[in-house]
This record gives C-alpha cells, sequence and structure tokens, in this order.
C-alpha cells in the first residue's frame, strides 16, 4: 500500500518491487492497491493470509519496523463506515462483516520523509531486506 509520489509513504509498492525478482511459492501474490483500499476488497475473495506493508506513523525511529494485527488498531466501537473515504481498517472491518476470515499481518515502517518525491529516504529504504525477512517469516 502507500503513495510512489509521497516519499516514504511508498514503501509497499518499493518493497513489492524488490520482491518481483524473489522466486516466491506459488500461493503468494503481490498485489500493489496504492491508496486504493477498496480495491483491496475485491481482491480478498478466497484469501486466507494477507501481509499488508505501508507506512506507519508511530513515534518511533524512522526506519523502524512494527508488526500488529488488524484488531491492534481497530476502535472498539465501529460507527458507519463512509465508501469516500476508506482506509485499511475500514476496508478490514468490510471484509469481516462479509464474513472474510483472513489472518491479516500488517507490516509498518516508520516514516522519516512524507513530502512529495518518489525516493525513499535512506534510514527506510535500508529496511528493505528486513521487511523481506519478516514477510518471509509469514509465507
Amino acid at each position: 500500500m502507500g503513495n510512489l509520489l509521497y516519499q516514504d509513504e511508498g514503501i509497499g509498492i518499493h518493497v513489492i518491487h524488490a520482491m518481483g525478482g524473489l522466486d516466491l511459492p506459488e500461493h503468494v501474490e503481490l498485489l500493489d492497491i496504492g491508496t486504493s483500499t477498496m480495491d483491496l476488497i475485491s481482491h480478498l475473495e478466497g484469501v486466507k493470509k494477507l501481509i499488508v506493508i505501508d507506512a506507519m506513523k508511530a513515534g518511533g525511529t524512522p526506519g523502524t519496523i512494527y508488526q500488529c494485527r488488524p484488531e491492534d488498531l481497530l476502535p472498539k466501537e465501529e460507527g458507519p463506515i463512509s465508501l469516500h473515504e476508506i482506509g485499511l481498517l475500514q476496508a478490514l472491518t468490510i471484509a469481516r462483516k462479509k464474513a472474510l476470515e483472513i489472518d491479516t499481518l500488517i507490516i509498518g515502517i516508520e516514516p522519516e520523509i512524507l513530502d512529495w518525491g518518489m525516493e525513499l529516504s535512506g534510514k527506510v529504504k535500508s529496511s528493505i531486506p528486513a521487511i523481506i525477512k519478516a514477510i518471509a517469516k509469514e509465507i
């Protein structure tokens, strides 16, 4: 996930590109949904495990890798969902309401620079091998 035009916000897309040349198991699909989380919902049918890679501003040192489950981030009370501004957690809530049981892991990377540009900051870029290693443990 992410916005390739907004520096570290595009980390998920950069990781997908880095993994493109790897010999991955047949059941693994790399999917770049960019910022369109509604597109994610349409790809979840039949999915058993989902790993989401995205920038996650949590106050840590830039390049820090976080791992969590959606339930760690979801508000305890769910209100109505607006389809005009739907985020990742809302998309996963919709999937859950559609009775799609998906083992979901969110790998978040603390961004350093969130500004216009296509290059990752050095600290975030240097975290890509560790992100790929974390993904490999899950697949």
